[in-house]
């Protein structure tokens, strides 16, 4: 099912006082707003898996994305039967204004190995691996985990697409910045990307490479489709993966290393960067630009920081001033969590998100 829907970004607030909103901002969103004119129909395409209880977490990495983006969205929602109704009653209440549009679709693996695919890590979690075979006529593709919240337009990490050299297929971020707490580089049983891994929980895709390539592997001396290669590496290294999808494609990008393009830990900012001491440089200078709540850190105590990012985003309504709804309650929640280690670098959590609202209404003030 596909719905046309719209983003109500209503403006009571054609500019933010001078000292929030400066000259440079203001040449920055006029410059995308020149761009938008001469790109008004490319849109970006997302994609989500959604199973058991992460209804709400979806819906709120929905609201994220649409609040800061510029160019139509179209989300491409794989969620269990159950939860369809539920997100369409949710979405099509949303006051949209034309910009964004949804398709539902049920969880669907290769017959003959569905049980085993639906079983690997978490519920559904290995659906993103078959994203290229099902949306055949998508070319490219930003996939993202339900517990993804965007902190500046989509717009932004989409324009990676355009960086990608002539062999590259896909961009995600680095598993760790700091080897000594890195995980694949002190346990993994199997090949990974680089010195740490990568995380795939943001995974950027042009997807018409990923279905013409023909990929290296350790199995065979033939080099193998993406449709080919994914049941012979399950097979080869399913009694030595711990994070299921995300170990194959560091498999996968071990062998093939050419064709990966590696982004900032800024735009998969996770509480690793942050529990045991700030580790992700490129966040203190520029702030989170891509906050990833893995570990369940949305819902419960641990990490009060990323809860509270949560919890603003979630509350926050459409057509309510983003300053006074949203950036100032969630600095007076952030200091709260100055007892955490996260909570000492509070800002970073807030310097891009200031931003990004600066700019925002600065495009109004241009348009």
């Amino acid at each position: 099912r596909c719905k046309n829907l719209s983003v109500s970004f209503w403006n009571s607030y054609w500019m933010l006082p001078s000292d929030v909103c400066g000259m440079n901002c203001f040449w920055e969103a006029a410059f995308r707003y020149d761009y938008m004119k001469t790109h008004p129909s490319e849109k970006m395409h997302l994609a989500v898996v959604a199973c058991g209880e992460r209804l709400e977490e979806t819906v709120t990495m929905v609201r994220s994305a649409i609040i800061f983006s510029i160019r139509p969205l179209h989300f491409h929602i794989f969620a269990e039967d159950q939860l369809h109704e539920s997100f369409q009653n949710i979405l099509d209440k949303f006051p949209y204004e034309g910009k964004i549009n949804y398709t539902l679709y049920p969880i669907t693996f290769p017959t003959e190995s569905a049980a085993e695919w639906k079983k690997l890590f978490k519920p559904c979690a290995s659906q993103r691996l078959f994203l290229p075979l099902i949306l055949k006529n998508v070319d490219s593709l930003l996939y993202v985990d339900t517990d993804i919240l965007f902190l500046r337009p989509v717009d932004d990490i989409w324009s990676f697409l355009s960086k990608f050299n002539s062999t590259q297929i896909a961009a995600m971020a680095p598993e760790h910045e700091e080897p000594r707490i890195g995980w694949y580089n002190r346990f993994a049983r199997h090949p990974y990307y680089g010195v740490t891994g990568i995380n795939s929980g943001v995974m950027l895709m042009n997807m018409t490479r990923m279905r013409r390539k023909y990929f290296k592997n350790d199995m065979t001396s033939v080099r193998l489709h993406w449709g080919e290669i994914l049941m012979p590496l399950l097979k080869k290294y399913k009694l030595n993966i711990t994070w299921g999808d995300q170990d194959l494609l560091n498999i996968m990008f071990f062998h093939n290393p050419e064709s990966l393009y590696v982004f900032p830990c800024q735009w998969n900012y996770r509480p690793d960067h942050c529990i045991y001491g700030s580790n992700c440089k490129a966040a203190e200078e520029e702030g989170i630009f891509i906050l990833h709540g893995n570990r369940g850190v949305y819902h419960d105590d641990k990490q009060p920081t990323f809860r509270a990012v949560y919890e603003a985003i979630k509350n926050y309504s459409f057509g309510d001033d983003l300053v006074h709804s949203l950036l100032h309650p969630l600095e007076l929640e952030l200091q709260k969590t100055m007892h955490t280690y996260c909570g000492r670098v509070y800002k970073v959590f807030i310097k891009q998100l200031t931003k990004s609202i600066r700019d925002l209404y600065a495009r109004r003030s241009n348009g």
